[in-house]
């Protein structure tokens, strides 16, 4: 049977990763305060050949066994977390001054619906101040406001009214949570960075427990990504994996201003992460570890899948500290094309999603008990 994420897909496949996406960008969680969103992902997994584990700093490991013992450890993982700002004070006046926690634009913050996490977690709208469009002089009109200039209104007029909404310094800010389906297979949200890909990491639970592979996966939805990277690291020092393949977003180039960066279109399947590098602050990255490079495109060649490639620097994600987690763990990532990525609203393809799962489900029923990561071990990708 073809597979790839231009033909027909399951509807109901596709409506099941329709529903958890929707479902998970609607709910507020900022780095380090994503227990709602985690809490949300393990109630849809109840079933008692699910391993539930929550560490430290709140990765959620979900491990199913493979029906071989001897056969590979595969932590596959998604990260829960999301970009935003948190109030560093509060002035006499309410407003709010804030700091950005993890990669928000400040180009798109003027004017923008926020919400803000109270001290009971419930979700406050707040607006992001900006001048007057009015009263704005021509040579402002293109000037990026600074995110320590910036204010933010609650609605009150005190710092006191402020304190009595239960809301004050360390309290969590989001953008307001959205989720719209566009036409055809395609979505928009908040957070789909990497909300989606933790969809996507589910039906590739269901996938393994309808039809169990030898491999063990371990399905971590890891914590505090967008915060340097640091949830998935613990997670894999505590598992101790043969291999780790990341999901998350991959910045498409299907768009008239990015035509020139990349190949990557939406729809048009998984992509294969050939180069990561951050190159700001985070000198790190990840180049992927052949062997599962190979299997993988193996994997898509066997199925039928159209499998794209991405090569990009200015980003990276949780596989770049992973691999090198105990004595090294062989890596990779592997994405779903984004538009409009750390953006109020970004967009997707559940296409793409459903047949990340698809491979994967592959992959792991072609990891018997001797598979070989070794680095050499390997034949043409092309």
């Amino acid at each position: 049977m073809v597979m790839n994420a231009s033909s027909p897909a399951s509807s109901a496949s596709l409506d099941r990763i329709a529903a958890w996406t929707e479902q998970l960008c609607l709910i507020p969680g900022l780095s380090g305060y994503e227990d709602p969103v985690r809490e949300a992902i393990a109630a849809h997994f109840t079933d008692p050949r699910v391993q539930h584990h929550v560490d430290a700093p709140g990765n959620l490991i979900l491990t199913v066994p493979g029906t071989d013992p001897a056969a590979p450890k595969v932590m596959v993982f998604a990260h829960i977390d999301q970009m935003g700002l948190m109030v560093r004070r509060v002035e006499d006046d309410g407003y709010l001054r804030v700091e950005r926690v993890g990669g928000v634009p400040e180009r798109v913050l003027p004017g923008l619906n926020m919400v803000v996490l109270n001290e009971r977690g419930e979700a406050l709208p707040c607006v992001v101040g900006t001048k007057a469009h009015h009263a704005t002089p021509p040579e402002e009109k293109s000037h990026v406001v600074a995110v320590d200039k910036l204010y933010f209104d609650l609605g009150v007029d005190s710092a006191e009214a402020v304190a009595a909404l239960g809301v004050g310094i360390g309290s969590p800010m989001t953008y307001r949570p959205q989720f719209s389906r566009l036409q055809g297979h395609r979505v928009t949200g908040t957070a789909l960075d990497d909300r989606a890909g933790c969809a996507a990491l589910m039906a590739l639970l269901h996938a393994v427990l309808a039809h169990p592979v030898p491999a063990t996966l371990q399905a971590v939805f890891s914590v505090q990504e967008e915060f340097n990277l640091r949830g998935a690291m613990v997670a894999a020092q505590r598992l101790k994996p043969d291999a780790a393949i990341s999901i998350d977003i991959m910045v498409a180039s299907d768009t008239p201003d990015l035509g020139q960066r990349g190949e990557l279109t939406l729809g048009g399947g998984p992509a294969l992460g050939m180069y990561s590098f951050h190159g700001r602050g985070t000198l790190n990255g990840t180049l992927p570890h052949p062997a599962l490079l190979n299997h993988l495109s193996a994997t898509g060649r066997k199925i039928g899948m159209n499998l794209q490639r991405s090569a990009h620097s200015g980003c990276l994600t949780d596989s770049s500290y992973v691999q090198l987690t105990n004595e090294g763990v062989p890596s990779m990532d592997l994405g779903f094309p984004a538009r409009y990525t750390h953006m109020p609203t970004e967009v997707c393809d559940l296409r793409d999603l459903d047949a990340i799962a698809q491979l994967l489900a592959a992959a792991l029923r072609d990891m018997p008990a001797g598979f070989s990561f070794e680095r050499r071990r390997y034949t043409c990708i092309c």
